[in-house]
Parts: C-alpha cells; structure tokens; sequence
C-alpha cells in the first residue's frame, strides 16, 4: 500500500520589496521638495507686522526672493552677502539673466523682498536700487498680517 502524503496548500505572500522600495522614494522626494521651500523663507528675516498688508498671490513663474537681515546683509538663494559686494553683484546678473529668459526680460520678473522688521530702511533702498541697475523693476515688500 502506498502512502500519499497531503499537499499543504500553500498560501501566496506578495513580495513588499518593490511597494517598500516605492515608498522610500516618495519620501526622499517630499523631503528634497520641503527643503527648497524652507529656502524662500529664512528665521533670521522677522518680517514687520502691517495692518494693509495682504496675502501673497501665486504666481505661476518663479519671482526673484530677496531677504534682508537685521545686520543689512542679503540672502539669496540660502548664501548671505552683503548688497555692495561683487559676489552679489554677480549673483544679481546671473538671477536676471537666467529669470528674464522664463518671464521674457527682467523688467518682468517680481522681486520680492523680505525685510527684517529691524533693517534699515537705507539698505533695503540700496537693496531696491541695485536691482534696478540690472533691470529689475516690479518689487513686493513683505510683511505680517495683523
């Protein structure tokens, strides 16, 4: 007599690898994206609180953000300068050069500028001033609603 042995069924385990591995991605993805949004506004910039102020529109191109500090220096894209030196200077050129292409010129591209409540008004006009030597001419000064 021969013996059958009983064929287990076996149960199907989907392999999570791939599903894992997905989610890992879209994470590392979220975190690059929030940290170049942390870039736009800076904790060294206390903005000035306004009762006229309202919010911001979106814009669908990108607008040239400028931050002054309370000691007179900028921040552009994450590196502080100070507004007289050559590396700004540059900076500037290469921002209106490379902005002008995406809004057809300079003179198109919105520059926003965050201004320490505690900066003074001088440098944020010297701030203004150098813009308009390299074309710039549609500014927005940001401050906190009441």
């Amino acid at each position: 007599m021969r013996l059958h042995k009983e064929k287990k069924s076996e149960e199907f385990e989907p392999d999570m690898t791939p599903m894992i591995d997905i989610v890992f991605q879209l994470i590392a993805f979220f975190m690059v994206l929030v940290n170049f949004t942390k870039i736009d506004a800076d904790n060294r910039v206390d903005l000035p609180v306004s009762s006229i102020a309202k919010p911001p529109g979106k814009s669908d191109k990108q607008p040239l953000m400028l931050q002054m500090t309370e000691d007179g220096q900028v921040i552009l894209a994450g590196d502080t300068m100070a507004v007289e030196s050559q590396e700004f200077d540059s900076r500037l050129f290469r921002e209106s050069r490379r902005l002008g292409a995406i809004w057809g010129e300079a003179a198109n591209v919105p520059v926003v500028v965050r201004g320490h409540m505690n900066a003074k008004t001088g440098d944020i006009q010297e701030l203004i001033t150098k813009c308009q030597s390299k074309s710039f001419q549609l500014f927005r000064l940001r401050a906190k609603i009441k």
